[in-house]
Formats: structure tokens, sequence, C-alpha cells
């Protein structure tokens, strides 16, 4: 466990790679909106496909050929996990200050208990 005073700024440095992590997921999910649009513009304008059924079929593989598409899928997966790890490792942060916070007053009651009790003694 860290100093007590230390915690704060641990909490911030946490909070701050989730937001971190957050704007590249942004920036990743972008991409694949671009893709995506591209994908759906050519399967919209060929003329040969006759239905939505075979523009979804056209639009799923130009995406399927498309490797830049692939690797944002998985770096959107992969983001995703360190999202969600980071938040954990944040709350578990948080959880870790309010347990020494409570550990820290605890002590001090303790403290002035003790006091109190060899007060009385010495009367």
């Amino acid at each position: 466990m860290l100093q007590l005073s230390h915690y704060p700024a641990a909490i911030a440095q946490a909070a701050q790679r989730v937001n971190e992590v957050d704007s590249q997921l942004m920036a990743v999910q972008h991409q694949i909106n671009r893709f995506e649009g591209n994908a759906d513009r050519v399967s919209a304008f060929e003329s040969d496909l006759k239905n939505d059924a075979q523009r979804k079929a056209r639009r799923f593989e130009v995406l399927l050929v498309n490797q830049e598409y692939q690797k944002s899928i998985d770096t959107l997966i992969r983001l995703t996990a360190e999202k969600q790890n980071a938040i954990a490792h944040l709350e578990y942060l948080r959880n870790q200050f309010s347990v020494a916070k409570l550990e820290a007053r605890l002590a001090i009651v303790q403290q002035i208990n003790d006091f109190e009790a060899r007060e009385l003694v010495g009367l």
C-alpha cells in the first residue's frame, strides 16, 4: 500500500491513463468509421447489386480484404481491454485510498482512547 499522501497523485495518474486510452479508442473508432463509410460507398454505387442483401455482402467483402480495417479492429479490441484494465486499476487505487483513510481514522481514534484511558487510570 502507498502512503496516504501518495494516493491522490497515483489516482490522478491512473485516471489520466484511462483518458489516454479512451482518446486512442476514439481515434481508432473514427478510422474504422471511415473504412466502413468507404465500403458503404463502394457497395452503394455498384450497379450490378440488385438489393440490400447483395450490398451488405459486398460491403462485407470490401471490409474483409482491407488489411488496415482488420488491423484497426484488432487495435480496437486491444484498446478496449486495455481501457477496462486501466479502469479496474483506477478503481482499485480509489478503494485502497478509502481503506487507508479509514485505517488512519481508526488509528487516531485508538490513540485518543488510549490517551483517555491513561488519564482515567492516572486520576
